[in-house]
């Protein structure tokens, strides 16, 4: 394998070089390294890369074969999920895949958990997700859309709606989306002005499952992710 950058010589860098490496598709599936040329290129002791293996293992990316070698996995094997695989995949060439694709999950999952949460949520949770929609509205309408706060409630009533319903499996995507959120803001890809329609469908779903109505929540939240993907497609 060409040598084509150096790092320090710690776990976490050589993670992140090589993570981002396979992600951007300068390693692509197929390829095929070796402890010792790992060590070679980057410096790194015998222990860094073995742990760093079993991180990027752990991710999907990398499969460690006797005989062969540490061989990069075909992209369908990724953990896409994961906090780190998306945010290397942003910075990579498929970023308008990506962004599609789990905004696509989104649209599946989302009204179903704004369902649920109209049918089971805590009344406590019922009430912040109001605040964190009506704040939304506040910070987007008036152009602050693509700030820090902007990010942070959104976040926070993404992360909320999901877990309120009560489904665990619905709750492990707070992460990925959380993730997905924060680096399209990151990348100037969050608008300052919300496409039309989104703050009022956020504030909308957020009404509904105040006053349990199931059927109006799956719809407002359906609504928002339609509108979202447009948003997504036209950045």
């Amino acid at each position: 394998m060409a040598s084509t950058s150096t790092v320090p010589a710690s776990h976490a860098a050589l993670v992140e070089e090589l993570g981002r490496r396979i992600a951007g598709g300068a390693l692509p599936a197929g390829t095929t390294m070796t402890a010792g040329t790992l060590e070679r290129e980057y410096g790194a002791s015998r222990t860094v890369v073995r742990e760093s293996v079993r991180v990027l293992e752990a991710h999907g990316l990398v499969a460690s074969r006797r005989r062969v070698g540490i061989v990069v996995r075909p992209r369908e094997e990724w953990d896409h999920l994961d906090a780190n695989v998306i945010e290397w995949a942003l910075d990579g060439p498929r970023r308008a895949e990506v962004l599609r694709d789990l905004t696509q999950l989104r649209a599946a999952v989302e009204p179903m958990a704004a369902r649920l949460s109209a049918l089971h949520a805590r009344d406590e949770d019922r009430a912040e997700l109001l605040r964190l929609a009506t704040r939304l509205r506040d910070l987007g309408s008036v152009g602050l859309g693509d700030g820090d706060d902007y990010l942070e409630a959104d976040i926070a009533y993404h992360s909320l709606l999901l877990r309120s319903g009560g489904n665990a499996l619905y709750a492990r995507l707070a992460s990925p989306i959380a993730e997905i959120l924060r680096g399209r803001a990151s990348r100037g890809l969050t608008p300052g002005i919300p496409h039309v329609g989104t703050l009022e469908a956020h504030v909308a779903t957020a009404e509904a499952i105040s006053r349990g109505d199931a059927d109006a929540a799956e719809g407002s939240a359906r609504e928002h992710l339609t509108l979202v993907s447009g948003e997504v497609g036209a950045a």
